[in-house]
């Protein structure tokens, strides 16, 4: 299975652990992604579309020209690159005087305009393309008396009237890849509220407490850890989880893990394959109740 790969900003800089555990799991499972030459920034939610439109939509666009060269469908990891490309197609396909004036800006930019491109998140090739049969199939370390708290967030599902593989309330995926994994799924109200995301830039106390309820949602109900498919999400919930802590007075460690992570455990695969290093609240525990024989290497 090949797919057409766009990194995204985010995975290329502070989630690499993200991609390195998804090449890892891809090994394992006959995935190959391959990366589309001179990408570019999605076209940021936040950062670019809120300030220029044209140049967000423009930005995806150049990406869909040089994509529709390698006749595969696009596949992201990161959830706000899927929702931002998804729009993009979604408003390109739908305007064509919208359409026109991007086509022409990119071919101004020496590109061919663009045509229609499918843009997929790599869960959605997990469940519907690998299947969780086949997930299983691999599974060398079950995860069995493992409590995992599925954390989808805002974008990856919803809004469905843009790109849905999913239920956008009552999301399943992810939970059934920890069922085929041997574990156990835990089904909370927190698992597709919003994170709080870049208001860790804006207003940092709001964010603080948006995942603090996400925390404490998963940790009351029992969980032993809570794994997520996007990297905002991620460091969120793993790398302010300690200021958290400091800001309302609370005990909370509570590892957070990309989904692919706690696949490549399941399958076998070493601690530097997954980048368990570059997690901020240590996963050893996680380990250690599996019974896994995996050092951690230090922080580098």
């Amino acid at each position: 299975m090949k797919y057409a790969y766009f990194p995204g900003c985010s995975v290329e800089a502070s989630a690499q652990e993200y991609e390195k555990s998804t090449m890892a799991v891809n090994k394992v499972l006959d995935i190959e992604l391959i990366e589309i030459h001179d990408w570019n920034c999605c076209g940021s939610i936040d950062a670019v579309h809120a300030y220029n439109p044209k140049l967000s939509l423009s930005l995806s666009a150049r990406n869909f020209s040089i994509a529709e060269g390698m006749n595969l469908d696009i596949v992201t990891l990161c959830s706000a690159c899927f929702f931002t490309l998804s729009r993009a197609g979604k408003m390109l396909n739908e305007d064509s005087d919208l359409k026109c004036v991007v086509n022409k800006i990119i071919n101004d930019a020496g590109l061919k305009p663009t045509g229609e491109v499918r843009v997929r998140h790599y869960l959605d090739v997990l469940v519907n393309d690998v299947g969780f049969e086949k997930i299983a199939q691999n599974v060398k370390i079950p995860l069995k008396g493992l409590k995992v708290a599925p954390y989808y967030g805002c974008l990856l599902v919803r809004p469905p009237q843009i790109k849905s593989f999913d239920d956008p309330e009552h999301p399943k995926s992810m939970d059934r890849i920890v069922e085929a994994l041997g574990g156990e799924s835990m089904h909370y109200n927190d698992k597709t509220r919003c994170c709080g995301a870049s208001l860790v830039l804006t207003d940092e106390s709001v964010m603080l407490e948006m995942t603090k309820d996400i925390l404490l949602g998963a940790k009351n109900l029992g969980a032993d850890c809570i794994v997520t498919p996007c990297p905002m999400c991620h460091f969120n919930l793993d790398a302010k989880q300690k200021e958290i802590e400091s800001h309302y007075g609370l005990r909370i460690n509570m590892p957070i893990l990309y989904f692919t992570q706690l696949m490549g455990m399941s399958f076998g695969l070493g601690s530097k394959e997954l980048g368990l290093n570059r997690n901020i609240v240590s996963p050893s525990r996680i380990l250690e109740k599996l019974g896994a024989q995996v050092q951690i290497a230090p922080k580098t």
